[in-house]
């Protein structure tokens, strides 16, 4: 079924054979399972293959094909196939020579091929004949033929435990154990042109991952990422990107704690990474001397990582590692692994992925900076007075000593006004229109509110109102000197304005930017700025053992201050003693949690719109409607009403005041929890007000899908009524008929209109069957 671009609620579809239960509700919106749902599938039977771990996996249509792997005892080399639709086991047909028995190799799918890489053979039962393979085999799903690529040239040194991946047209191979040591290469091979294909290794830059073994890969917005694995004893939770256009590594910071989501993943091996949308999700592995089985997802967008909550109905797998993962439509595979005592598994697990559309609020709220559409507040900047436009609801919203500034401009421009005339009335000087708390509502041609700000220059500032806007900063050329000071301008700002989240921005992009050529910069910049914890870092990244002897040999270290150069040489000598604290660490509060308390009551003196719901006022914010919906932003554009007020409907039908309040929660941040009953009134409203996508309408779905229960059946039937979404309330009707005596306690039924009360005795003497009526008869 597709969506349809509807003003009015949408119709509901039922299978009415259904008792008391909601499950088989669909609403005109498209397929839409329960998402992060585990669901455990037949496990592979003994006769078909045998348990196993340091096996592969990969998704060909529609079935899982698993190769290789060690059962304990010996390593294998046949093929399973698992069939997604009729949930069912078996053999793969094969002809030709397969790779030898093996694990820890890699398998990807091209095309109408799997082709399987290196791993680690021989007989592990007998210790004997063990060694690393550097060989490619394709295997074609359509004739079942394994065959031998014979490359010339150069080849990868051979290897396990590495990573694989296919992109454009090209195998991948990246790190891994050679029998010695653990590798950081990376080598490619075109897989369009069996004759003249040749291995070619890929010159890499940037942060490259250091070497390592037994850790995922996975392939999102055209970028390979690696996490964690084996580093030789060391084990990290560290995240990798890898652009294959420049061949350049970058390693993902992951500021968990100024993002306001969960730190990632602890550090880890044996685990699987999968990519769906724009998540990477991770799953399992060794932990630290545990197998953890929570599900992490990162949101590449964001970069912000997550442990997803599963459904109440799921079938959790146990914590395993070495087993393999892969996606299908939208959802994913795991298989197999070594679980609790070293015991090898054949359960096949799947998880159902969330369709949910991205959260836009903060891209939203970015590009209303970005526009500078209805801005009402000019900062003049510094000496030279320069002029930076903004929004007074947002920068109110997210930093207290930027409102006060604003509340003393206000206030300065009020008193101006009364003086200019002594004719104009009273309003001014009161403080505005009664029905708009705190604000004269200002028209298209109001003047801007000027706020001057001294100790603040123009560049610093608009990076510092990029973080109000959107939560955080553009990150500049990662160690140019120039943009590490520009940051440090932007932290001393962040000292001043009280903006703890945007400090601790600021010192983590500081101290992971200061290298060997800008250290001497930034200590004597933090020392003119008196901004002591960067000055540490500086001294103390100077006086490293790796680090002092090319310091000091610089140019820059010739003109470094006499004092600078005097706490070098005494902090070398005697370098002061660590001071740990157990303070936390002030993280300030997010753009989520600001606007929440906005909304709540702490934005009512900037209100300058009145929104009209059934004739009751609710004072809101221009910029911020305008930000988060188009309808909003083509009428303050072009359409402005001159009393300042608007009507509130979705098409020709008028919300509940639930209903339009949890629809602010949304646009104002980002909120998608409501009752099911306003879920009705809400459906259609990201058609009709413009939101950036459908993920309000998701949710609506969602929460009408699993949430009908008897206890909220009556609002939901007064909802559905009021909204003419008469298949909803049929189905309500159905539920009250084959539960009356449970709906019959509950207070809410004294308080339906007279018609609802007359719709349900009806319903109630159609289902009351000829049986039942004698029977009753009787009792009379």
């Amino acid at each position: 079924m597709t969506c349809k671009s509807t003003k009015v609620a949408p119709s509901v579809d039922f299978d009415h054979s259904c008792s008391d239960s909601v499950e088989y509700l669909t609403l005109n919106f498209g397929p839409f399972e329960t998402v992060h749902r585990w669901r455990r599938l037949p496990p592979c039977d003994e006769f078909v293959g045998a348990r196993r771990s340091k096996h592969t996996v990969v998704a060909y249509r529609d079935a899982i094909y698993v190769f290789g792997g060690d059962n304990g005892k010996n390593m294998l080399n046949d093929l399973l196939r698992f069939d997604v639709k009729d949930c069912s086991w078996c053999r793969a047909f094969t002809t030709g020579t397969p790779p030898a028995p093996r694990y820890h190799h890699s398998a990807v799918v091209y095309g109408s091929s799997m082709f399987v890489f290196g791993g680690y053979t021989g007989d592990i039962y007998s210790n004997s004949n063990l060694k690393n393979k550097n060989d490619l085999f394709e295997y074609k799903f359509a004739t079942g033929q394994w065959t031998e690529w014979k490359v010339d040239g150069s080849l990868p040194v051979a290897r396990s435990a590495h990573g694989a991946t296919v992109y454009s047209d090209k195998l991948w191979i990246f790190a891994g154990y050679d029998g010695n040591a653990r590798l950081n290469d990376m080598w490619t091979i075109s897989l369009q042109d069996r004759e003249h294909a040749c291995w070619e290794e890929i010159d890499q830059s940037g942060e490259i991952p250091p070497s390592c073994c037994n850790f995922p890969v996975a392939v999102c917005r055209d970028k390979m990422f690696v996490f964690s694995g084996q580093s030789g004893a060391k084990i990290t939770n560290n995240l990798f990107q890898f652009e294959f256009k420049g061949h350049m590594w970058t390693r993902i910071p992951t500021e968990h704690l100024l993002r306001g989501s969960p730190p990632p993943p602890q550090r880890r091996y044996g685990h699987t990474m999968v990519a769906f949308d724009r998540h990477l999700y991770v799953f399992g592995g060794a932990a630290d001397n545990t197998l953890p089985n929570e599900l992490h997802c990162y949101d590449v967008d964001s970069q912000t990582w997550e442990v997803i909550q599963p459904s109440l109905d799921s079938e959790m797998p146990s914590g395993r590692l070495f087993h393999a993962a892969a996606v299908i439509q939208d959802a994913m595979y795991i298989f197999g692994g070594t679980v609790d005592n070293n015991v090898r598994s054949g359960e096949m697990y799947r998880f159902q992925f969330s369709c949910y559309p991205k959260c836009t609020l903060h891209e939203d709220y970015g590009r209303l900076w970005e526009n500078r559409q209805f801005c009402d507040v000019e900062f003049i900047l510094g000496e030279r007075e320069e002029r930076v436009l903004g929004h007074i609801a947002i920068v109110t919203a997210r930093c207290q000593w930027l409102r006060k500034k604003i509340l003393q401009a206000r206030d300065r421009q009020r008193q101006k006004t009364k003086q200019d005339s002594s004719e104009e009335s009273d309003e001014g000087a009161t403080g505005g229109p009664r029905d708009i708390p705190g604000g004269s509502r200002p028209s298209s041609t109001q003047p801007l509110l000027e706020v001057s700000i001294r100790e603040a220059e123009a560049q610093p500032f608009e990076v510092l109102m990029q973080f109000l806007y959107t939560d955080k900063i553009q990150y500049p050329r990662r160690g140019h000197v120039q943009d590490v000071l520009l940051i440090m301008d932007v932290y001393k700002l962040a000292l001043s304005f009280k903006l703890s989240r945007l400090e601790q921005l600021c010192v983590q992009y500081i101290e992971a930017s200061v290298d060997l050529q800008n250290v001497l910069s930034v200590c004597e910049n933090a020392n003119k700025l008196q901004l002591d914890q960067l000055k540490e870092h500086c001294l103390n990244f100077v006086v490293k053992e790796s680090h002092f002897n090319q310091v000091i040999m610089t140019k820059e270290f010739e003109h470094l201050s006499t004092p600078l150069i005097v706490e070098i040489v005494r902090r070398k000598q005697q370098p002061p003693p660590r001071l740990y604290s157990d303070l936390p660490v002030d993280i300030g509060t997010s753009l989520v949690q600001d606007m929440k308390a906005y909304l709540e009551g702490g934005g009512l003196e900037f209100c300058d719109i009145i929104l009209l719901l059934d004739g009751h006022p609710r004072p809101a914010h221009k910029a911020i409607l305008a930000a988060r919906s188009s309808y909003f932003e083509a009428m303050f554009r072009s359409f402005m009403p001159e009393d300042g007020q608007v009507n509130i409907s979705i098409g020709e039908m008028v919300p509940s005041k639930q209903a339009f309040e949890s629809m602010l929660r949304y646009i104002y941040y980002g909120d998608v929890n409501m009752p099911p009953e306003d879920s009705l009134y809400l459906f259609a409203a990201p058609y009709y007000y413009g939101f950036s996508n459908n993920r309000l309408q998701a949710y609506c779905k969602q929460n009408l899908e699993m949430n009908v229960t008897v206890e909220n059946v009556l609002q939901i039937l007064e909802a559905a009524d009021k909204t003419q979404a008469l298949d909803m309330k049929k189905h309500c009707l159905h539920i009250i008929v084959h539960q009356f005596i449970k709906v019959s306690k509950l207070p809410n039924l004294r308080s339906l209109s007279q018609l609802l009360l007359l719709d349900i005795i009806e319903s109630l003497a159609t289902h009351i069957s000829d049986k039942q009526c004698a029977e009753m008869g009787s009792d009379i």
